[in-house]
């Protein structure tokens, strides 16, 4: 695969999954059920999708596209009642910090090691994009597990679909 291609690809990933991150939010039935903390869950819906989207926006934006983002960890695990539609907010900025970075992404950049070293870890840009991915993934699914199990509905949203990935991609908007 090409790096163009491939960058299409992570495009496709990230667009499908928070796509689907924040159907997974509109599905909980208000806004208190997705901080809801049962016996033996670390983490709320809320949570999740709040340090799913400063990742992303600390890795892509602020790393790679220079957004100027602070990222904020702590907060991330510590902020409680936000609304829903505060959190999917949230998520499309990051959405949208990741299609602008994506779009003005060098293609050779993806073999370049990524800019900073990771838990001290230095990969190639590609491998650590691809690593972003499926950390978007891992939290989606254990969003769509929370919110099945505070509000014992089994209602899908599609997560993980693989025939949004032949689709047409959405155009990553450009500046």
């Amino acid at each position: 695969m090409n790096r163009a291609a491939l960058s299409e690809t992570i495009w496709r990933l990230l667009d499908r999954d928070l796509t689907a991150m924040q159907q997974e939010i509109a599905l909980y039935p208000n806004d208190d059920a997705l901080w809801q903390l049962p016996d033996g869950i670390a983490n709320s819906g809320g949570n999740l999708a709040l340090h799913v989207a400063g990742n992303l926006r600390h890795f892509f934006g602020a790393i790679l596209g220079s957004s100027g983002y602070v990222r904020d960890r702590e907060k991330e695990f510590a902020t409680r009642g936000l609304s829903r539609a505060a959190v999917a907010t949230e998520l499309a900025v990051a959405q949208r910090e990741v299609a602008v970075t994506l779009a003005h992404l060098d293609p050779a950049q993806l073999a370049a090691p990524y800019p900073i070293r990771v838990l001290d870890v230095q990969l190639d840009t590609a491998t650590f994009l691809l690593h972003l991915c499926t950390h978007l993934t891992y939290h989606l699914g254990q969003i769509d597990y929370h919110r099945r199990l505070t509000t014992g509905t089994n209602t899908t949203a599609r997560t993980v679909s693989i025939p949004l990935l032949i689709d047409s991609p959405p155009d990553a908007p450009s500046t």
